[in-house]
């Protein structure tokens, strides 16, 4: 049976290599992830990645600290390339071919952004790591993801998350929450609720680039969406 997407690009939390820590990565959820996306891979998905710095460092607490806000996004970008290093070589230690590509010159540790490239990587049958946002200030990581997934042309935006979908209100502290399994991008913005910052959904709603919210921490939920075709989490489609 064919894969339901060809190309995807999945957006990760920072915050979601805590784990049970309160600082840091936790090797164990970096070794789970890395099982989940070799699973996809190796069935012929064409891999690319997003992953956020919140675990390490957030640039607007910093700027709300007193921190300027330019010098904060920057140490923020330094630490989407620690968390994107460390899943690089957890992916490595289950053999699978990577590269690490940054929107911030740094040649001893990761290629420079240019689409072409990445594209030819994805091609390849590599997994593509995406790195230091979009190297601007200003823009968070869901921007960098909604971006990059437009540049190389993705079927599909997967953000995983620690809840399985979109509920009305946070499944958390609300027991009553409502799940949504699908829903429109008026009706995310209609009642304001929080799936990625308005840029980024913004630039998905004006190129009709779906996205599906799911819990990375499901077992083997990645591999169900992208190539068994299973309707986990919520989708979110464009009128």
């Amino acid at each position: 049976m064919a894969n339901k997407y060809k190309r995807i690009l999945l957006k990760l939390s920072g915050e979601a290599l805590l784990g049970a820590q309160g600082h840091g990565i936790d090797g164990d959820i970096l070794t789970r992830y890395a099982e989940e996306i070799k699973a996809v891979q190796r069935e012929g998905v064409e891999v690319s990645i997003v992953i956020g710095g919140g675990n390490i460092f957030r640039g607007v607490k910093g700027a709300t600290e007193g921190m300027d806000r330019v010098q904060g996004d920057y140490m923020g970008m330094l630490a989407t390339m620690i968390n994107a290093m460390a899943l690089q070589d957890a992916l490595e230690r289950q053999e699978v071919k990577t590269r690490l590509l940054s929107a911030i010159r740094m040649e001893a540790i990761a290629e420079p952004f240019i689409r072409r490239r990445a594209v030819r990587h994805l091609e390849k049958g590599r997994v593509v790591i995406f790195g230091a946002g979009t190297g601007n200030p200003y823009f968070t990581t869901d921007t960098a993801g909604a971006l990059r997934a437009i540049e190389v042309e993705a079927d599909v935006i997967l953000k995983g998350t620690r809840v399985d979908g979109i509920y009305d209100d946070d499944p958390e502290k609300n027991p009553e929450a409502k799940k949504f399994d699908v829903i429109t991008g008026d009706e995310v913005l209609k009642r304001r609720l929080s799936v990625m910052d308005l840029t980024a959904f913004t630039l998905c709603r004006e190129n009709e680039t779906p996205i599906i919210v799911f819990d990375m921490n499901a077992s083997g939920s990645l591999k169900k969406i992208v190539c068994d075709g299973e309707d986990l989490g919520t989708t979110v489609v464009w009128d």
